[in-house]
């Protein structure tokens, strides 16, 4: 069972192809805050990711505290938390504003947008992932400032590179699909380096996502998150993960730094919060759904928990501005 693939099915990701460079040396893309950006690309999106894919040449991405990495052709550096930063090669006078670069450019699709100083040609696609906040902090906690990958390194890495090479070569406006295609190669862009990423966290590495990579762990939060509204206890799922009841509870807080049940009961109450927001469900109807025997108790969770019973809050996300330009 892989647990990522469960969650990211249920954080119901929302990717996209948004920008499509050659720059020449000396060159430098500022990149705002994602918060900024959102507009731009999905005023809806509670939080977004923004990658940049070198498909040729070098560069550099860096962040405001200082943190440099060196890219190469087939490298993506991702900025999980949406933070502001620069891509660029060598040094400009002065960086170039990607928000009022990327306003004059979002309008034509990927059309090739060309700029610098005439020296050393780098090449790369930028994307972003939407997502909602409150269902993606449970893998996005986890992650660092900026990572970076190498995509082309294995078989599927190599074939996702030349896809979108070859679909970002041929877009057009009048491209049936293509926004669709672009979307998809984004998603499993996103999804291969987050991947990658965690295959290559060191041994004693703690965490959901090293929980996640765990076999015992990763089976035991699959479960929670395949079957959420089961009427589990420690004993129950200690049983179905192949463990005992006490070492499976020293595991999970080891890597988790809490119990089974206390991580059940708020993955139930972030799918329950997700259920008020997109669907008509009662609330009766929504607590049975996430695991509670009666609404009574699922009111008294989860305004522990957010602070507001489950009928206000909704009521309150109705009302909200993001909503009603939904």
């Amino acid at each position: 069972m892989d647990v990522l693939s469960e969650v990211l099915r249920i954080v119901k990701l929302e990717g996209a192809l948004f920008f499509n460079g050659e720059f020449s040396a000396p060159w430098c893309l500022s990149a705002s805050q994602s918060t900024a950006m959102a507009p731009y690309f999905s005023p809806v999106a509670g939080h977004l990711i923004i990658y940049h894919f070198l498909t040729e040449g070098r560069a550099y991405a860096s962040l405001p505290e200082g943190r440099r990495e060196e890219l190469t052709a087939g490298d993506i550096v991702i900025f999980p938390h949406g933070d502001p930063h620069l891509l660029g090669n060598g040094s400009p006078a002065k960086p170039l504003d990607s928000l009022k670069t990327l306003a004059k450019n979002l309008t034509q699709g990927l059309k090739l947008a060309r700029f610098g100083g005439g020296g050393e040609v780098t090449r790369f696609v930028c994307g972003f992932m939407a997502c909602e906040p409150r269902m993606s902090e449970v893998f996005l906690a986890g992650l660092p400032k900026m990572i970076k990958v190498h995509v082309p390194n294995e078989p599927s890495g190599q074939w996702l590179q030349n896809s979108i090479r070859y679909s970002v070569g041929h877009a057009n406006g009048s491209s049936a699909g293509g926004g669709l295609v672009h979307a998809k190669l984004s998603e499993l862009l996103f999804v291969e380096t987050l991947r990658r990423y965690v295959s290559a966290l060191p041994p004693d590495q703690t965490g959901w996502l090293a929980g996640a990579r765990d076999p015992v762990i990763g089976q035991a939060l699959a479960l929670l998150h395949q079957e959420p509204a089961h009427p589990w206890t420690v004993s129950s799922l200690a049983k179905r993960a192949g463990l005992s009841r006490t070492r499976l509870a020293e595991r999970f807080r080891h890597f988790l730094k809490e119990s089974p049940m206390a991580y059940l009961t708020k993955w139930r109450l972030k799918l329950g919060a997700e259920m008020l927001q997109s669907t008509e469900d009662s609330v009766a109807e929504v607590a049975a759904a996430v695991g509670y025997g009666s609404e009574a108790a699922f009111n008294r969770a989860f305004k522990r928990e957010f602070d507001c019973p489950p009928a206000q809050f909704r009521r309150r996300r109705k009302d909200s501005p993001t909503t009603q330009h939904s």
